[in-house]
């Protein structure tokens, strides 16, 4: 695996769901009617997401993006 930095500097708008999701009678399958819950939107800072949130009058939650922490080990500590 790899933990590339692409498009880490991105920031995501998700929309909190506004119903709960219900058990599908036939199926079992968890789903709900709200639409909204599956659209994410990107933006290139902070600023952008915060103005686009201020302009159509949504209200935002900022999570912070926690700080990386590598680790670093030789691949011969695999066979310590």
């Amino acid at each position: 695996m790899q933990s590339g930095r692409a498009r880490s500097s991105d920031w995501i708008l998700e929309f909190e769901a506004s119903e709960a999701k219900k058990p599908d009678p036939l199926m079992g399958w968890a789903g709900s009617g709200d639409t909204q819950a599956q659209v994410q939107l990107q933006f290139p800072d902070c600023d952008a997401a915060k103005a686009y949130a201020d302009k159509y009058g949504i209200a935002v939650h900022i999570v912070p993006t926690p700080p990386r922490r590598l680790k670093l080990q030789a691949y011969a500590d695999n066979f310590r």
